[in-house]
């Protein structure tokens, strides 16, 4: 019997479904909530749009929610030997459509 070694894609997509299931607790349209992940050459950036209504509850009071959240993810960072960033976008965030 022989153990594989965690692929590096691995990390990223538990890292991916704990930040999922923890904002989805927090807000009041879970099913609006997406994760993406975004590979750079020695971390993971992962970006969480929420809804627009969501977007105060995701941050908290002074960004204590998201400084918690980017707590959690540098401590389970640590234990996985990657880095990884959080990047909240409010939901319509990005290039304007024509």
């Amino acid at each position: 019997m022989t153990a594989t070694a965690p692929t590096a894609s691995e990390p990223a997509e538990l890292m991916k479904q704990l930040i999922l299931d923890i904002v989805q607790a927090l807000v009041d349209q879970p099913d609006d909530v997406e994760v993406q992940l975004i590979d750079d050459n020695d971390s993971t950036v992962i970006r969480l749009r929420v809804a627009h209504q969501d977007i105060g509850k995701v941050i908290g009071k002074q960004g204590r929610t998201a400084r918690s959240l980017r707590t959690i993810l540098g401590a389970a960072s640590m234990k996985l030997r990657h880095r990884f960033a959080l990047d909240i976008v409010e939901d319509g965030d990005g290039p304007p459509t024509a």
